[in-house]
């Protein structure tokens, strides 16, 4: 059974940090992508940044978060991270970590992710 729980979220003023991690229990973790997503109030849905288990590959981002979010795992300690720096109020949103079968084919198409942890709020303001 594949569970996801994510943790580290919280307010921070603008142009501050906030690390993410997402704890995953992922069997036949090499085959799957791993992915942050976030939503804000009345927004859909949007993927911020994937990664292939295996380590092959490159990180994928989306343009709004590029050069400021970096997606990394500790494989040993089955935990998947998003180190986020230079946030900006537009940062806000509920994000999740979640997971898809991708046999290294990374993506950020939210509807092809079956497994999803419960989120954790991430409010950037002053």
């Amino acid at each position: 059974q594949i569970q996801l729980v994510e943790s580290g979220g919280g307010s921070v003023q603008p142009g501050g940090s906030l690390r993410l991690s997402c704890a995953a229990s992922v069997p036949n973790s090499s085959t799957y992508c791993m992915a942050w997503f976030r939503q804000a109030p009345g927004k859909e849905r949007e993927g911020v940044a994937v990664i292939s288990a295996s380590g092959y590959g490159e990180p994928n981002y989306a343009d709004s978060v590029k050069d400021r979010f970096t997606i990394s795992q500790d494989k040993a300690k089955n935990t998947l991270y998003l180190q986020m720096n230079s946030l900006k109020p537009e940062d806000t949103a509920m994000y999740y970590c979640a997971a898809e079968r991708c046999f290294g084919h990374l993506h950020l198409r939210s509807d092809m992710y079956p497994y999803w942890g419960q989120g954790t709020q991430v409010t950037v303001s002053s």
